[in-house]
């Protein structure tokens, strides 16, 4: 019994002093947790009051219990495409895509040679091409983009941005996107909202490369769109795409975009032009606005070492009108030159 007894004294010692050592390491992991700082969701982005209202707007409308928190379900952010999440100067991406594709054709189509605005697009006559109309554009466009299945034309998109290259930057068009708007997309669905490429440009342009470029599906990309056809073909059920403008998703498009393709409006908005004024203004200045905070923001082109400084004097993203307003209306001016640390993901490599 003695033998037993003394057993029992050594385990049960033993066990204390296991037990004393795991307190001990766990009161040591706590304290050393309790020093790191917490994790920065935008590290590429320089302190300010641009990045503070980011963070504020998520932590406002997440916090269970707070006043402005907001169900999951209504956890919208929209956001345009060319100059606010990868570089549009000096030219549209698709706009380059487009006469690309027109001389490509060019062979089979001998009368484009005297026909305008082909003749132009085929020579490269930029004068003439500034001064194109959206008529004639979408003449263009009617001719690279139709007479095919979706499908085939977001593959052609997607190969010739494998071979494109920018001309300053001589990398691919998609190396080209901005490292903190891409911390932006991520923050905010890690935080449980849904996120929107709201556009002026076509649909399945910009459906060819957002899922693989900015983690955002087909379903969730809002653009201009051509009237469609439906045919079962043989044992093929085909959707193709007609020469015809449906709708135009730029300027107030953008507003009517959100309401047929969304239905609800966004907690934040990114733009970066004047055609997005519409999509801030749904979002700030809407009849439901005022249920929730809101945030709206416009990236400004100011650093013309890094990407290309612009803004009131030019074509392609005129940004004229949304800076006279922004003060007015609250929105945040996202000065690239001073908010952001790092512009394009390769940077980091």
């Amino acid at each position: 019994m003695a033998a037993a007894a003394h057993l029992l004294q050594s385990v049960s010692g033993r066990v204390g002093a296991v037990r004393m050592l795991l307190l001990a390491a766990g009161a040591l992991l706590l304290s050393a947790c309790a020093g790191m700082a917490p994790r920065d969701p935008l590290p590429s982005w320089n302190e300010g009051p641009v990045k503070s209202a980011i963070l504020k707007i998520v932590a406002d409308t997440t916090t269970a219990g707070a006043p402005g928190f907001v169900p999951p379900a209504e956890r919208i952010a929209t956001f345009d495409n060319d100059g606010t999440l990868w570089t549009e100067h000096p030219m549209y991406v698709e706009v380059v895509y487009t006469l690309d594709r027109i001389r490509q054709l060019a062979p089979q189509h001998p009368e484009w040679a005297t026909q305008q605005p082909f003749a132009a697009a085929i020579s490269g006559d930029r004068a003439a091409m500034n001064k194109f109309t959206e008529r004639e554009f979408f003449a263009l466009t009617a001719n690279t983009h139709a007479g095919m299945p979706p499908p085939e034309f977001r593959q052609s998109v997607a190969a010739w941005l494998a071979s494109s290259r920018h001309p300053r930057f001589n990398r691919p068009y998609t190396d080209l996107v901005y490292q903190p708007m891409l911390e932006v997309l991520d923050y905010f669905r890690a935080n449980g909202f849904k996120t929107f490429i709201v556009t002026g440009g076509t649909i399945d342009f910009v459906r060819s490369f957002a899922e693989r470029s900015y983690g955002i599906p087909p379903e969730q990309v809002v653009g201009t769109t051509f009237d469609a056809t439906y045919a079962f073909e043989g044992s093929v059920a085909a959707v193709r795409i007609e020469p015809k403008l449906a709708a135009l998703n730029d300027g107030p498009g953008k507003a009517v975009g959100i309401h047929r393709h969304i239905g609800r409006t966004p907690i934040a908005a990114f733009g970066n032009s004047d055609g997005d004024i519409a999509m801030l203004e749904t979002t700030t200045n809407s009849p439901d606005s005022k249920r929730y905070p809101r945030l709206a923001a416009l990236v400004w082109h100011t650093d013309a070492t890094r990407e290309y400084a612009y803004d009131r004097n030019t074509s392609v993203g005129r940004l004229d009108k949304g800076l006279t307003l922004a003060p007015h209306l609250g929105w945040h001016l996202i000065d690239m030159k001073r908010d952001w640390k790092v512009m394009f993901p390769f940077e980091l490599r």
